[in-house]
């Protein structure tokens, strides 16, 4: 049995190495919230994807926190649940709040993980033991910056480059690159900048040969992705509009992607993320892992699960190095020559840098029965 007897949340701050444009806007820093659930003389560890800001879904960090605490952390703690997934089940009747209830399902996964003495990858099914990682480059100052810098992630190993793109931003530092590199893997991603209107633009990256382009259209939309996927001949991948495994087979049914990016948090944890990898991989279409400028916390719970067999494209899982000077846990998260190892040990592999966690904190409260 897996028994809740205490839990702690932090909101912390970290700067980025480095200046990060999407179609949303500018980031110099990431809000991690973490969350710990302790049982058993053992904790679980999760971070939560939502933002300050309701940007990327509708989600916030304040609306996870009045959720956890008024809801969420109640109905679990002082209770003994039968695995991970019961504890999930137990969230089923609140609405909404996918990302939120990630944090309360992923962490208890760690802890059942930590409490078998199993590796997390192990009981998600997974079957790797290091796995494919891409980078995602935000929009640079010029097309020769972008050049340069795809020339240099290419040269650190990368199997896959990712530009952010924007309307007046697309076709000129995607062909750039392309001339640059002509063999390279490369995607485009537009963070729902787009609408029907501007199928002629998206038809013209076609010539790039891109391997997809992402999430073009409405961050709640598959009615138009399917239109335009009738239109283009290159693959459309959904990102913002799959939160479910539900969306994910009405998704692939009309057609609307060929390609899903799957985030664990997006969905509302491991469980259903599995859900959403079993569907994508019953219509044949590929998965990969996204990233949300993850700590090492939820980072090494996005490694874990791109372990299962139908991430079959290199994710967003790149060097935590690359983003932060310090991070949330103590092992090094690096890839070499575009793999990422799986950590090691049970749960997801990693510790807690308390110190440093504490030091950044701007929130942190602990919870008893």
């Amino acid at each position: 049995m897996l028994t809740i007897e205490r839990a702690e949340l932090y909101v912390l701050r970290l700067p980025l190495k480095f200046r990060f444009e999407t179609s949303f806007g500018v980031q110099t820093e990431k809000q991690v919230p973490l969350l710990l659930l302790h049982g058993g003389g053992l904790t679980g560890l999760s971070e939560g994807v939502m933002e300050s800001l309701p940007m990327y879904r509708e989600e916030t960090i304040g609306g996870a926190l009045a959720f956890l605490t008024g809801a969420g952390l109640p109905g679990v703690l002082g209770h003994s649940f039968a695995n991970p997934e019961a504890v999930g089940a137990s969230l089923a009747s609140w609405r909404g709040n996918r990302m939120a209830k990630a944090m309360l399902e992923m962490a208890a996964w760690d802890l059942w993980a930590r409490q078998l003495e199993m590796p997390l990858w192990q009981l998600l099914g997974g079957d790797k033991t290091a796995v494919e990682v891409g980078v995602s480059l935000g929009i640079q100052a010029s097309e020769a910056a972008t050049v340069e810098a795809v020339k240099q992630h290419v040269a650190q190993g990368y199997r896959r480059i990712k530009l952010k793109i924007k309307p007046g931003w697309d076709a000129a530092p995607v062909q750039a690159v392309r001339q640059a590199f002509p063999e390279l893997a490369l995607t485009v991603d537009a963070n729902s900048a787009y609408t029907l209107a501007d199928t002629a633009k998206l038809q013209a990256l076609g010539e790039f040969k891109l391997d997809y382009i992402e999430q073009p259209l409405a961050w709640d939309d598959l009615h138009d992705h399917a239109t335009l996927q009738r239109r283009l001949a290159t693959p459309l991948c959904l990102d913002e509009s799959i939160a479910s495994a539900a969306d994910t087979r009405k998704a692939l049914a009309t057609d609307a992607g060929r390609v899903i990016n799957l985030k664990v948090g997006r969905v509302g944890g491991h469980s259903e993320a599995r859900r959403v990898h079993d569907v994508a991989r019953s219509f044949g279409v590929p998965v990969w892992c996204g990233g949300m400028l993850e700590s090492g916390v939820g980072r090494a719970h996005n490694i874990h699960l791109s372990t299962l067999p139908n991430f079959s494209k290199p994710g967003d899982t790149a060097s935590a190095s690359r983003y932060f000077a310090t991070d949330t846990v103590n092992e090094a998260l690096e890839a070499e020559n575009g793999l990422m190892p799986v950590p090691s040990g049970p749960g997801i592999g990693v510790s807690l840098n308390r110190e440093f966690v504490e030091a950044q904190a701007d929130y942190h409260q602990e919870f008893v029965p």
